[in-house]
């Protein structure tokens, strides 16, 4: 029996061979980029569905509890103190849950009560979300005014902190006392949309500009502060740039600021004037358009659109001026300061014209998903 002691050979453990690493600069195949952006757009897409499915199944369960409460209040008594019962078992059922509130119950049973009998806005609502709702409910008690909110929440994808500033700068009376001629200059298939694309009166209060300014101040105030100006367009612009050049017959001429409207489909010209509108400022912004028109128009594009926004104007000059008009065009004030303009009491369109106006808006092709919910 041999008393030395047999050494274990111990074997390297194998590792496996390594994936095969994939280079940035590989050689992609035929059609891969055409096949990625489409994946990119199905996500995206998915993304927003989901979103608007989870919103409208809770808008449809606030709904229903704000349904059953005042069922329950008109045929057995209950009072007030089922509200307050109601969240706090709720929320003890369901901790760390924001929605099951005293003061949002009662958000929902007036949610139910505001719309129950107003078959027209029940579907409207469902395409924002709660906190847009809730913000609507609070400052708008006509149903037509309502109704514009809640369809251009849901058509230029309103964030909250736009539209609590489209509501404080009254949107509603700025579309709808808009000066244009799009009856008669515009397509037929994009009149409702564009009738509601352009305000009578902007509020630049973010520009941080004296009472006395230039008209290249402005400018620049409005492109530093590129977002909050978007923003009070009113949606659905994206900016293309300022001082857009032109060019005819060897000379130079510049817009002062070109936006691209995404569900008009067209270029919109903007000319800023310091002063009262004047019949001529028509003429220069008519051959601004006249020349995107011919030279930067793209295929699938509408006939472009101008914006003349001045410091101030009289109503019946500007009606005089926009009838002889053949290119689309709005003109409209502005202020640097929230302060609304002393003539800013035009009459309103008639509630017939108005809900004409809504329901062709909301009979239109819709092709740009917006910010949804």
């Amino acid at each position: 029996m041999s008393t030395s002691k047999n050494k274990a050979v111990e074997k390297a453990p194998t590792t496996p061979e390594p994936l095969a690493a994939t280079q940035p600069n590989a050689a992609k195949p035929s059609g891969y980029a055409d096949f990625l952006l489409e994946v990119k757009t199905q996500i995206r897409q998915r993304q927003l569905q989901a979103l608007r499915v989870v919103n409208n199944e809770m808008l449809a369960l606030y709904w229903w509890l704000g349904e059953n409460i005042s069922q329950r209040q008109a045929t057995l008594g209950w009072g007030k103190a089922v509200v307050e019962n109601l969240a706090r078992d709720l929320q003890a059922e369901f901790p760390g849950r924001n929605g099951f509130s005293a003061r949002n119950i009662w958000n929902m049973l007036n949610f139910f009560r505001d719309y129950a009998d107003k078959p027209k806005l029940q579907p409207l609502v469902a395409e924002i979300s709660w906190a847009k709702n809730l913000l609507i409910m609070a400052r708008c008690k006509d149903d037509l005014e309502r109704e514009f909110y809640l369809r251009a929440t849901a058509r230029f994808g309103w964030s909250k902190n736009v539209l609590q500033h489209q509501l404080d700068n009254h949107s509603y009376r700025q579309y709808l006392l808009g000066q244009t001629n799009f009856d008669a200059a515009v397509p037929e298939s994009i009149k409702a949309q564009a009738m509601l694309a352009i305000k009578d009166h902007y509020t630049f209060d973010f520009v941080g500009l004296a009472e006395q300014h230039s008209e290249r101040e402005l400018e620049l105030s409005l492109v530093a502060n590129l977002r909050s100006f978007l923003a009070e367009m009113g949606g659905a612009f994206t900016f293309v740039g300022n001082q857009f050049k032109l060019e005819s017959d060897g000379r130079d001429y510049f817009i002062d600021l070109l936006l691209f409207h995404r569900r008009l489909r067209c270029l919109v010209a903007i000319e800023l004037k310091i002063g009262e509108f004047k019949p001529e400022h028509k003429g220069q912004i008519e051959f601004y358009l006249d020349q995107l028109d011919q030279h930067h128009r793209m295929e699938g594009e509408n006939p472009p659109i101008g914006i003349v926004i001045c410091r101030s104007k009289t109503r019946t000059m500007v009606e005089y001026a926009l009838r002889t008009m053949t290119r689309p065009l709005g003109i409209a004030t502005y202020t640097v300061t929230p302060q609304l303009p002393a003539n800013f009491q035009g009459e309103l369109p008639s509630p017939e014209q108005i809900a004409e106006r809504l329901a062709g808006w909301a009979l239109e092709s819709d092709g740009f998903e917006g910010e949804g919910v």
